[in-house]
């Protein structure tokens, strides 16, 4: 039996898959879901669209999969147009967050009926479906039915049916949203595993930033049926100056104020002036936007250097295990979330200790003036 991972399937995977959408757009009656959507998708890339409920993500997905008809633009595989081109014929693999298995038809039978319907031949088909069982870590258990299996094996059987066939292309609708948060770790990982593996094209829907930030090469984020931005994680997660995608992707806090010269800004209500990189011109009202994780807590008075630093009183502590997280409200009456790691040498602040919190120039940044 051919193993999943050997330099034959590896390359019968990684062979196609760059997807190009030109100004998509899907529209029900008069309500436009996706708008002039624009994007191109690597070959072997791992790409996440994220976004709030109605944000078009997930309408994106049907679009591509011919599940849903193109009000306008086009969708290219390959640089293959797809319009016209029924879904069962586009070479595409489907996961969704129901599995959608058989109940009545064994693990073996689940992964193997796409392959029926394509008429393989008996002896490849098998060893296909063994081959993918393998990949999934499912090796054993082809004899079982759907409701023998945990939620997570489902899950992976699914995945097996929808690569089985050799898409060009693995779209994943939210895959994880019905497992408990352990299993959805756990299935990260094996996904990531698999992708490293195949070298498969994915694209990857969740409306959860931390599965994002892990799984993809790239994320685009979605807001109102459009693509307002594409990038790395790291990029998109640190350097970002969209409002809205700073504000998606985890906690930022967000201080209005207004720059005084080309170093220093006055936060609104605070005493003092902050320093910040900027081009900003002197009188214009910014926002200053800087990640909890990178705020330090200390008392009053325990100055860090040329780190920019702002006085408050602790409102509110949450105790997470690994980390404690802090709301702080500033004398200027700013409310600020803070999070650090817990340490024997770390200290500890109780509700309404007085403290300053502070940040390095370099971990803060402005964002741009929010959308109207």
């Amino acid at each position: 039996m051919a193993r999943a991972n050997d330099a034959t399937t590896v390359s019968e995977f990684a062979s196609n898959g760059a997807l190009r959408l030109d100004c998509v757009t899907k529209r029900y009656g008069a309500v436009a879901a996706v708008t002039e959507l624009s994007a191109e998708i690597r070959r072997g890339e791992f790409f996440t669209l994220v976004g709030p409920s109605g944000s078009g993500k997930s309408t994106t997905l049907l679009l591509i999969a011919g599940f849903e008809a193109l009000t306008s633009g086009e969708i290219y595989l390959d640089g293959r147009a797809l319009a016209g081109v029924p879904a069962h014929r586009r070479q595409i693999g489907v996961v969704f967050q129901s599995y959608a298995l058989f109940p009545h038809l064994n693990v073996f039978e689940n992964v193997a009926f796409g392959l029926r319907n394509l008429r393989w031949a008996e002896p490849e088909l098998r060893a296909q479906v063994f081959s993918m069982l393998e990949l999934v870590q499912l090796d054993g258990c082809e004899d079982r039915l759907p409701l023998q299996l945990s939620g997570g094996q489902q899950q992976r059987v699914a995945l097996a049916r929808a690569l089985a066939f050799r898409p060009s292309l693995l779209l994943l609708d939210e895959p994880l949203g019905a497992l408990d948060r352990k299993l959805r770790e756990h299935m990260l990982i094996e996904f990531r595993r698999i992708h490293r593996t195949l070298g498969t094209t994915m694209i990857y829907v969740t409306h959860d930033q931390e599965e994002a930030l892990v799984m993809s090469d790239r994320i685009g984020v979605m807001n109102d049926g459009h693509l307002v931005a594409v990038g790395t994680p790291r990029e998109l997660y640190e350097e970002c100056a969209d409002p809205f995608v700073a504000d998606f992707l985890g906690d930022i806090n967000v201080l209005p104020g207004t720059v005084q010269d080309s170093r220093k800004i006055r936060l609104d209500g605070e005493a003092g002036l902050v320093a910040a990189e900027h081009r900003a011109s002197p009188g214009t009202t910014v926002c200053l936007a800087v990640r909890p994780e990178r705020l330090t807590i200390a008392k009053p008075g325990e100055s860090r250097g040329d780190w920019n630093e702002v006085g408050g009183r602790v409102e509110e502590v949450i105790y997470v295990g690994e980390g404690t997280r802090y709301r702080v409200r500033t004398h200027g009456g700013h409310l600020v979330r803070a999070k650090q790691l817990n340490g024997w040498d770390v200290p500890r602040y109780d509700v309404g200790a007085d403290v300053t919190v502070s940040w390095r120039v370099a971990d803060a940044r402005l964002l741009e003036a929010r959308h109207p």
